[in-house]
């Protein structure tokens, strides 16, 4: 009987020291209404029943020098600054945010420094269920969102970015098979293009002048890339440069196109070499369609691959259909008929009347009998716009005449 009462108050003592701290915790929580504001200087932002989050601050947007070292410094002081690095997930989302300004979007370097921010064996799976189900999803798919932005970019991992993924999410992570299919498709269209380019490109605006019209004159493989100046015309406003294309086909179609129809100088159109955007103007006549009309239907197309004769098994040579009679230029389309293309410094109707005046002056000596109008598709800039990277500002157009080179053309007359 002794012993009962002495649970009996055992128990009543231990109900009473715990309903006392649960009071204490509450006058001290909700009770004490000073003491709750300086604990949370921002009453609004917390919600009842929520836990108290750290705030998480973008150290790269208060970043005032703004280059690799310095982002590559700031990576170290995370890494350095709590063993267990939370909120790393956040941090490298931040930074990924804010590559394109310290300029280090296309650096595997920096790629490689941010993966190693994640801790390393914790997030590797330890059974089938884990591996399939995507086990810590939310850091499997920051990495996943890392290796889309290279993908993007176009950087190309390394063996050492295998490893690297290995020892945090294993062999059974989503972001390791991501990496398999990089490193499978990338290789195979990195040197794919028929027109490669420097790795980087270069910033003078001549020279990537120069990469585009190459790659638009390769249509016709005799085509020739002339640079002119300015500063040879005597009376020339704009001194810049101009870069013109025209091939020995082009120069016979001008000398044979007729002097009572006017050319058209059109554009600017675009051209895209990676990140940076080239404009270019083509010097264009119109379709001829008595010449069209003279051609014969049943040539043979030279691009069309549909349908293939082999001349096996005893079988004749297919008859070649276009071998006599008149046969169309790779310039002549149905539209009209491309005689030569050109890019400036400015893109102005100035350059371009200087590019007219310097064909004249370097063996096409017909083009000063024929009418040369300004066709412009889009608002090119008035004065000094030189050809720009990614960069789109938005052009203004002078209000100059069209028939400028007209009035010029007819006084040399």
């Amino acid at each position: 009987m002794l012993r009962r009462v002495q649970c009996l108050l055992r128990l009543h003592s231990n109900g009473r020291q715990a309903l006392a701290s649960r009071l204490r915790c509450y006058s001290t929580d909700e009770g004490n209404p000073k003491q709750n504001q300086n604990s949370n200087p921002n009453p609004r932002a917390q919600k009842p029943g929520t836990k108290n989050l750290p705030a998480v601050r973008n150290p790269f947007a208060a970043a005032q020098d703004r280059t690799k070292d310095t982002y590559l410094t700031m990576v170290d002081i995370f890494q350095e600054r709590d063993v267990h690095r939370r909120n790393h997930v956040e941090f490298i989302y931040a930074a990924l945010k804010n590559m394109a300004d310290f300029g280090v979007e296309r650096d595997l370097e920096v790629y490689k420094a941010l993966i190693n921010v994640m801790p390393k064996g914790k997030f590797i799976p330890t059974n089938l269920f884990q591996a399939e189900f995507m086990h810590y999803p939310k850091q499997q798919q920051c990495i996943i969102d890392l290796l889309e932005q290279m993908e993007d970019f176009g950087v190309m991992p390394d063996h050492e970015m295998e490893a690297m993924l290995l020892n945090v999410f294993g062999r059974q992570g989503h972001p390791l098979r991501k990496y398999w299919r990089m490193m499978y498709w990338m290789p195979k269209f990195k040197n794919l293009s028929p027109w490669p380019l420097p790795d980087p490109v270069p910033d003078d605006t001549l020279e990537m002048a120069k990469l585009a019209l190459e790659r638009m004159c390769t249509v016709d493989l005799r085509s020739k890339i002339t640079v002119f100046e300015t500063s040879e015309l005597k009376d020339a406003i704009d001194q810049t440069w101009i870069v013109s294309g025209m091939s020995p086909e082009q120069e016979k179609l001008l000398r044979e196109h007729s002097r009572q129809k006017a050319l058209y100088i059109e554009g600017p159109f675009h051209i895209w070499l990676r990140n940076r955007r080239i404009n270019y103007f083509t010097l264009r006549a119109d379709p001829d369609p008595q010449f069209l009309s003279q051609l014969d239907e049943r040539q043979l197309d030279e691009d069309d691959v549909s349908h293939i004769e082999v001349p096996f098994f005893g079988r004749a040579p297919p008859r070649r259909h276009n071998q006599v009679g008149k046969l169309r230029s790779v310039h002549q389309q149905d539209d009209g008929t491309i005689l030569a293309i050109c890019a400036t410094g400015t893109s102005t109707k100035d350059s371009l009347l200087s590019w007219i005046r310097l064909l004249e002056a370097n063996g096409n000596r017909s083009i000063g009998e024929v009418p040369v109008l300004f066709r412009f598709t889009s608002e090119v800039p008035a004065k000094a716009q030189e050809i720009e990277g990614g960069a789109s500002v938005p052009a203004t157009s002078d209000n100059r005449s069209s028939s400028q080179y007209e009035q010029q053309s007819s006084k040399r007359e």
